[in-house]
């Protein structure tokens, strides 16, 4: 029980590690804003390749030369609710929250997955518990690129960490229902990791690459944010 427990958090952990990064902010100023954006639109642009789509087109390997398929439609997907999603927004407040937000969800129900067959064969614990670990780990970035913004642009650095860690609330959640619907979830993960991957990049092509712009610190960031979070993907696997 402990063990299982320990798996469906440690996501969601470091969600809240990273979203504590906003209390070392100081005053914002329209360089470190640019930054800011920078790096949230290479954490995420790397994060949809390597953590959404390409596991989304291992997935569906079986079905061979069009094992590119459920990534393209739900990469559509993505994008189309987002689009709407941004539609129904008439205030115009940013939809990075969102984004991550749906991001996490299928990184936790990848988790899901692999605890039900831990669960149901009693072997691999060490691989179940190691990719809880890497997600986790994944996501001390992911709840940075929430919190910081969201403090930069205007808001409270303890309303901006809650949001920041909320945004990783959905990953528990995700394992928790995976684990009950398994039979259901796990055919149709490789759709729902690439629809997450559809969302974050819109928010990148919409919202951060023309908050980035401006100066130098934008464009250094987005490449400082992106070898960072491909490496973090790569070597946690």
């Amino acid at each position: 029980m402990i063990f299982t427990w320990a798996v469906l958090l440690l996501p969601f952990f470091g969600t809240c590690l990273g979203s504590l990064g906003v209390f070392g902010l100081k005053k914002s100023k329209p360089g470190l804003h640019r930054a800011l954006e920078g790096s949230a639109a290479g954490v995420m642009t790397a994060a949809s390749v390597w953590s959404l789509l390409l596991p989304a087109i291992e997935g569906s390997a079986d079905w061979g030369s069009f094992a590119f398929l459920p990534a393209a439609l739900g990469l559509w997907a993505g994008f189309l609710f987002l689009l709407v999603l941004q539609r129904q927004n008439p205030d115009g407040e940013s939809l990075l929250l969102p984004a991550v937000t749906i991001h996490n969800l299928p990184e936790g129900m990848a988790v899901g997955v692999a605890l039900a067959a831990f669960l149901q064969t009693g072997v691999g614990a060490p691989g179940v518990l190691a990719l809880s670990m890497g997600i986790a780990l994944q996501n001390i970035p992911e709840g940075a690129i929430v919190s910081m913004p969201l403090h930069a642009g205007g808001m409270g650095k303890t309303k901006a960490f809650f949001w920041g860690a909320a945004s990783g609330a959905v990953e528990p959640v995700g394992a928790g229902l995976t684990l009950l619907l398994a039979s259901l979830v796990t055919p149709a993960l490789p759709f729902f990791l690439s629809f997450a991957a559809g969302a974050m990049l819109y928010v990148v092509a919409q919202e951060l690459v023309p908050g980035m712009q401006g100066g130098k610190s934008g464009v250094l960031s987005f490449c400082l944010g992106f070898s960072v979070m491909m490496a973090l993907d790569v070597a946690l696997g």
